[in-house]
């Protein structure tokens, strides 16, 4: 599905612009089936105004400190598998490609789980969806159901038979060792 992203910015004498309007397309990963990813804005430092509302390259998914992201996530039912055997070293890859943070701070031991240097607001648009944290808690979220996630260890399941929509916006932060 795609889903119109409106940005503005200011002009070369600082009147207010529309710097784009165009519809975007997911970010689909063969490795995780039914997973849609939007990367709406971000930026890796904080941002300084006036812009003239040109996106800027992230390089990761997740923002460094100080840094921010704007997303929209789509998760589909655990129950949701690859339709056929995937290469896994392709799958791997282009994973790696698209999310260039994201397997790196997946735990093998335990699907799903991980822990970012970042506070998250999440907000659920749509569905349901399980946040699990250390010892096995868990918090079942709704529709209008928001998070603000602290760099916890944290993991999403969906085990409802709907996909879940959830909006993230990311920020950055120090984590004190």
């Amino acid at each position: 599905m795609k889903i119109r992203r409106v940005v503005t910015g200011h002009s070369a004498d600082g009147k207010s612009v529309v710097a784009s309007d165009e519809a975007l397309d997911p970010m689909t990963i063969a490795l995780m089936p039914g997973l849609d990813l939007y990367q709406f804005w971000g930026g890796d430092s904080v941002p300084s105004l006036p812009v003239d509302g040109a996106p800027g390259k992230l390089p990761t998914y997740f923002p460094p400190a100080g840094g921010f992201r704007f997303a929209l996530a789509t998760i589909p039912p655990d129950s949701v598998t690859p339709a056929a055997p995937l290469d896994m070293e392709a799958a791997v890859h282009e994973a790696q490609q698209k999310v260039p943070d994201l397997l790196e701070l997946m735990e093998p031991d335990h699907p799903g789980m991980h822990t970012t240097d970042t506070v998250d607001f999440e907000y659920i648009v749509s569905g349901e969806v399980w946040l699990e944290l250390d010892d096995g808690v868990e918090v079942h979220l709704r529709a209008g159901d928001t998070v603000v996630q602290n760099g916890t260890r944290h993991a999403w399941h969906n085990r409802s038979a709907e996909p879940c929509r959830m909006i993230s916006i990311l920020i950055g932060a120090r984590r004190q060792r």
